[in-house]
């Protein structure tokens, strides 16, 4: 099923900075090659992520979300 932006936009995983170490445990089981981590933070790369939320699952932190509704959990 393709997404909509809309909708993927709603589906869209978001980083909990304050929560985030940088450890880089999600870079490596993202598919997408969708995270990008830097010295400083971490940041989502909207166009390649497919919202398949194994990052979520990865991070040992709980410092990503995935906004299921399009409000921030």
């Amino acid at each position: 099923m393709d997404l909509t932006s809309a909708e993927k936009e709603k589906l869209m995983i978001s980083v909990l900075n304050d929560k985030c170490d940088l450890c880089g445990c999600c870079v490596g089981v993202c598919p997408a090659d969708a995270l990008e981590l830097t010295k400083l933070e971490l940041k989502i790369l909207p166009l390649r992520c497919t919202n398949c939320a194994k990052c979520v699952w990865s991070c040992p932190l709980e410092a990503l979300v995935f906004n299921s509704d399009g409000v921030m959990v």
